[in-house]
């Protein structure tokens, strides 16, 4: 089936879905998104992804134009529409039209929505590159602003990786798409869910499998140097779910991860070139606790039981 779109209220053919041309979402990046997994035709842990998107709405002020039930209600008419089984959902919210002025316009919110047939990458493995985290000061906030993290993701492709890992000032913060997760000796760590990263619903879920399976959790800033005593590397997202990472490369010559802040001249190009990366951290046979395997089984059985109608919470 094509992909299906939503515009303004209405089910539109995917070839004539437009928004007009002074959308704050097309001028400025004014606005909000969530993506949410299908599985078997239900939309997967939605109450938790329209709960965040409530929380980005209300961070830039704009009004949440539906209710919760209203949200679900036209979800699940999108994916019934869909006629597809195993897929995801698109939609943003943004401040509406109006005359191109920084100042925010009268009017109400614009909400688009795309459901795309899913097929998942064969790859069970990933490759990370270390990368500066130069995105604003609240990345907690989904917005539509992710220039950085695409520049992240294209850099981290062309230097045959799959996934940009963010550094702060020497913290390992998260990937351009995802959470990021460490382990030692069987404990699990990840950033907290502070205003430096955006706390994934995935990430959320797998706080929710850890504590079922007894892996002890310590939510925590995790420096660069202690990359080095790490057994295990992993990533979780909506369209990656857990994702374990066997290397992670950088550039010696770029020593942003141990600098307190980015220097101040301005690069000719933001997409790196990473031809002299070398090997940081790498995962070994004889260092592997298996606490990402482990993870990623329990999220496939919670899928499948999902798709067959049962609890997962």
């Amino acid at each position: 089936m094509p992909a299906i779109a939503y515009v303004n209220g209405q089910f539109v053919d995917f070839a004539e879905a437009v928004v007009p041309a002074e959308d704050r979402g097309h001028l400025f990046g004014d606005g909000v998104y969530e993506v949410v997994r299908v599985y078997g035709g239900r939309p997967f842990l939605l109450p938790w992804h329209l709960e965040r998107l409530g929380q980005s709405l209300a961070a830039v002020d704009i009004v949440n134009p539906h209710s919760e039930h209203e949200w679900v209600a036209l979800i699940g008419e999108a994916v019934r529409r869909s006629q597809e089984a195993e897929a995801t959902v698109y939609w943003q919210v943004t401040r509406g039209a109006g005359p191109r002025s920084h100042a925010f316009p009268a009017g109400a919110p614009h909400v688009t929505l795309i459901v795309r047939p899913f097929t998942p990458s064969p790859a069970s493995q990933a490759t990370a590159v270390l990368l500066p985290d130069e995105r604003w000061s609240h990345v907690w906030v989904k917005t539509l602003n992710l220039l950085p993290n695409v520049i992240a993701k294209e850099t981290a492709r062309r230097a045959g990786a799959e996934e940009a890992l963010f550094v702060r000032a020497g913290v390992l913060t998260e990937g351009s798409s995802s959470n990021a997760w460490f382990v030692r000796d069987g404990t699990l760590f990840t950033h907290p869910a502070d205003r430096h990263i955006l706390a994934g619903v995935t990430r959320r879920f797998v706080l929710h499998l850890a504590q079922q399976a007894g892996i002890p959790v310590c939510e925590r800033p995790v420096g660069v140097a202690e990359l080095s005593f790490m057994d295990e590397v992993f990533f979780t997202g909506t369209t990656v779910e857990v994702l374990p990472v066997t290397r992670i490369l950088a550039d010696p010559d770029a020593l942003f991860w141990q600098a307190a802040a980015l220097p101040a001249d301005r690069p000719a190009t933001l997409v790196r070139d990473l031809s002299r990366a070398r090997v940081l951290w790498e995962r070994t046979g004889a260092a592997v606790s298996g606490v990402a395997e482990q993870l990623q089984k329990m999220f496939t059985q919670a899928v499948e039981r999902f798709r067959n109608y049962e609890d997962v919470l």
